[in-house]
């Protein structure tokens, strides 16, 4: 049987945004047991919206896809403060919270380029 595929699985910041989420999953599996109804929770939905977002938002139109990947961007600073807490609370390294902003900081970068290029095709369109 043929796998059956979807056009949004083709796009790199989505497959980056799962490599992420297991990132996270792989990271809160070292959080003390006590964090994981508030801390874990809150860092493994933010992960997981950014893919969420990407892949809901890839069908629609230019516009609410724009506003998805909004969510999605905002997903990833949400990151940034999960990652930041636990490095404070020495859940996690220095150097795993640094590998993770990197992360984010590609995603974001990501985000922001296809919103661009959105805007972009949208002006041309006229």
């Amino acid at each position: 049987m043929q796998e059956v595929k979807f056009n949004f699985e083709d796009l790199i910041v989505y497959q980056k945004s799962l490599d992420f989420v297991d990132l996270v999953y792989d990271t809160c599996d070292k959080f003390p047991k006590m964090e994981t109804y508030i801390p874990v929770s809150q860092y493994i939905r933010a992960a997981n919206s950014i893919a969420l977002n990407i892949s809901e938002g890839a069908g629609a139109s230019d516009a609410q896809f724009n506003r998805y990947l909004q969510i999605a961007l905002d997903s990833t600073r949400e990151c940034v403060v999960c990652s930041t807490i636990a490095t404070r609370r020495k859940y996690i390294s220095d150097g795993q919270n640094k590998n993770t902003r990197i992360k984010l900081a590609e995603l974001s970068k990501m985000i922001t380029s296809l919103q661009k290029h959105l805007k972009n095709k949208k002006k041309t369109n006229y």
